[in-house]
């Protein structure tokens, strides 16, 4: 990885940047210690811009700071899954039920065509889809125009449910089989309770939506 030449006011965030697609890909691995000196030789800078981007991202809850120790990529349990996955349906639900009534048809449009290159991804193009996914969300709850929301979950999706899935081997390169029937039709629920602007129907598809994904991947995780 190589940082572009940038005034030193931006660099660190482009640091923090790079750093956060690193951990986010699972290239630092869960409790991988992330040293200064070792991560500005690798990024090609001083370790100053290091230092300012380890204290954002540690700000994110992407890494942690122990002290007399260093900065280490967060490790998440299963009991933490649960919680995150939960916060996050009541507050997506919210959003999704926001949206139903606030949504433009240009937004619909996009969301469909989401919907349609979503399910027609073949399984091995899981990093693709999981973008793709993620833009499906992010369009949803920023319809909603309730931006004390909108600011709450971009934050979460900063490392969120991504990071999750990259802290474990099983989950970081690979779909969860059991989704893939599951995801489509909770998509397609979502969508149409969308299109015909019915919030509380929007609202209880998608905590089922995510609630559902947290289940499948519990078990992969327990299995």
């Amino acid at each position: 990885m190589l940082v572009d030449m940038t005034s030193h006011r931006q660099l660190h965030h482009l640091v923090a940047s790079q750093l956060r697609t690193a951990i986010l890909e699972g290239r630092y691995k869960p409790g991988e210690w992330l040293r200064q000196e070792r991560l500005a030789q690798e990024l090609g800078t001083s370790q100053m811009p290091v230092r300012e981007a380890l204290k954002e991202l540690a700000a994110e809850g992407l890494i942690e700071h122990v002290p007399y120790r260093g900065m280490r990529a967060v490790t998440f349990s299963l009991e933490d899954i649960e919680d995150l996955y939960e916060q996050r349906s009541f507050l997506e639900g919210r959003a999704a039920s926001f949206a139903a009534e606030n949504i433009t048809a240009d937004e619909l449009a996009e969301l469909r065509s989401l919907f349609t290159e979503m399910t027609g991804l073949p399984a091995e193009q899981i990093a693709q889809y999981r973008k793709l996914n993620r833009r499906f969300h992010e369009l949803i709850f920023k319809a909603s125009r309730r931006e004390y929301l909108i600011r709450t979950l971009t934050q979460v999706w900063v490392s969120f449910p991504t990071m999750l899935i990259g802290n474990f081997v099983q989950t970081a390169q690979q779909p969860l089989l059991q989704r893939d029937p599951h995801d489509a039709e909770e998509h397609l629920a979502i969508l149409t309770a969308l299109e015909n602007h019915q919030g509380e129907q929007a609202g209880l598809h998608m905590k089922r939506h995510i609630l559902s994904a947290a289940s499948d991947l519990l078990v992969s995780l327990r299995e």
